[in-house]
């Protein structure tokens, strides 16, 4: 079942639902033209971007900016942390804000009634390249996490613009933004890139990646994607 369908900046989006009788629970899917973006049928690594991030910064209370809304899985899973006191979400397009107001999706209840969360309709990446940076009002500000979950992998974007963020200057932009003890944190569908891995370890002070692992029902086996961790 369609739920929604529009044209935008970057191409169709689109939203849909179905049964999928091998995991036998409802599944939510959105595509970009014919590329699949995201699925409910797979959240584990999106969700562990989020505890894994945050289990990273030692302090409390905690500002913490995501990076694409999604289906919602990574906002959500950053709630589940007692110590974050206000969580921004920037997204670039309006309709995927929009499944969330109108409950399409089964994070939005939570990330809707939750006041500690912000939702922002803006480019993430226009916005870190921003002098005012992510929080237009409050030009300057500093975050104790940032977390993206956007393009495919650092070699592989949605569209050639977000290229320049996974170069040095980028990074070095992304570093400014954060506290002391702060962590960035990125989600990629491909294996660890140790060209982006030694791009990390020249601008943070320390830098890990973690394959996370889970089940694939769609093959009976199992998938992983790659989460890029660093830290102020």
């Amino acid at each position: 079942m369609v739920l929604d369908q529009a044209d935008t900046a970057l191409g169709e989006i689109s939203l849909r639902r179905r049964h999928d009788p091998v995991a036998g629970i409802e599944v939510f899917e959105a595509k970009l033209d014919d590329e699949f973006l995201m699925s409910s049928l797979f959240t584990v690594a999106e969700i562990e971007l989020a505890r894994r991030g945050l289990a990273a910064v030692d302090s409390g209370p905690l500002d913490v900016v995501v990076g694409g809304l999604g289906l919602g899985y990574t906002a959500a899973a950053v709630l589940d942390d007692p110590r974050v006191r206000s969580l921004t979400v920037v997204e670039a397009l309006p309709q995927v804000i929009a499944w969330h107001q109108q409950g399409l999706l089964p994070p939005s209840d939570r990330l809707m009634g939750d006041p500690r969360v912000a939702l922002r309709c803006a480019d993430f990446f226009a916005q870190v390249a921003a002098e005012d940076g992510l929080d237009p009002e409050r030009p300057g500000r500093l975050y104790d996490a940032v977390l993206i979950d956007i393009d495919h992998a650092p070699d592989h974007v949605l569209v050639p613009a977000h290229a320049a963020f996974y170069e040095a200057a980028g990074m070095r932009r992304v570093l400014a933004l954060l506290r002391h003890g702060g962590v960035f944190g990125m989600w990629s569908d491909r294996p660890p890139l140790d060209e982006f891995g030694a791009l990390l370890g020249e601008v943070f002070s320390r830098t890990w990646t973690e394959v996370v692992s889970f089940p694939n029902p769609v093959t009976a086996g199992r998938s992983a994607n790659t989460l890029y961790l660093a830290r102020r």
